[in-house]
């Protein structure tokens, strides 16, 4: 079942991203949390991240911005590293609170109310504030290191990001090889944090994670023989309900 939801998950997040303005890894996440705990979630999620980002690189990383790479990248690494070493606080922390749900006991821990918080707010800023929020240049800098921590704590890193790069005059080329560089530094940097935890949450599923990344090279693929820009409010809608369905399951302890 897991192969059947990941692969799935990851297919369709790929292709998406295209339309409905989520990242893979902010749709990706959760199914990965149907069957792991938040923190290895997250961290198995940045492996497929990592893995489809450097497939978008191979493809547009020549036109990349190199000195907007330095001034937005650098402080991301910095702000990924900080993000990354909070998750890895939280994931030891114990429980706060537990209640019985047909016949099982559901645990609250700071971890999963942070991730539901994190995905509710995301949620939010990606329908409603992303077209609104531009950083301006000047503050190039200060938005890395933002998104890189966000990137690092759970994830959610593309939405900031785009805020930050999209007022920063580039092409259109330009503005995604710039976002994937940028992702790829990100995804590096919080992987070598986890990767005490990632070892062994990631021992034994080396098949899923290989499928979840094919699944998502899929989608890619699929998704550039589209359109390219589209605009689907029923997508994003009905994405935007499964995030917040999500967080709230989490956040109560469920899943």
């Amino acid at each position: 079942m897991s192969y059947v939801v990941i692969g799935a998950a990851a297919l369709g997040a790929a292709l998406l991203t295209l339309f409905s303005g989520f990242g893979l890894g902010t749709l990706l996440m959760p199914a990965f949390a149907l069957f792991f705990p938040p923190e290895a979630a997250v961290a198995l999620t940045a492996v497929v991240h990592l893995a489809n980002n450097l497939f978008k690189l191979l493809l547009l990383g020549r036109h990349a911005d190199r000195p907007l790479v330095l001034r937005f990248g650098l402080p991301s690494i910095v702000g990924a590293a900080a993000g990354a070493g909070l998750l890895v606080t939280l994931s030891g922390l114990g429980t706060l609170a537990a209640w019985p749900l047909l016949g099982r006991t559901c645990e609250v821990t700071s971890l999963k109310l942070t991730i539901a918080a994190l995905m509710l707010g995301f949620v939010a800023f990606e329908l409603w504030a992303e077209e609104r929020v531009r950083v301006p240049p000047r503050l190039i800098p200060l938005g890395g290191l933002v998104s890189g921590f966000f990137g690092g704590l759970s994830g959610h890193q593309g939405a900031l990001r785009a805020a930050v790069l999209v007022r920063a005059g580039l092409s259109k080329e330009a503005f995604v090889a710039t976002g994937v560089v940028v992702a790829c530094l990100v995804d590096l940097t919080r992987l070598s944090v986890y990767s005490e935890h990632l070892g062994r949450s990631a021992a034994g599923h080396a098949g899923l994670l290989a499928w979840a990344g094919l699944c998502a090279f899929a989608g890619t693929f699929a998704g550039s023989r589209l359109i390219t820009k589209i605009t689907m409010a029923s997508v994003r809608g009905a994405v935007a309900a499964m995030m917040a369905l999500i967080a709230v399951l989490l956040g109560s302890g469920i899943l």
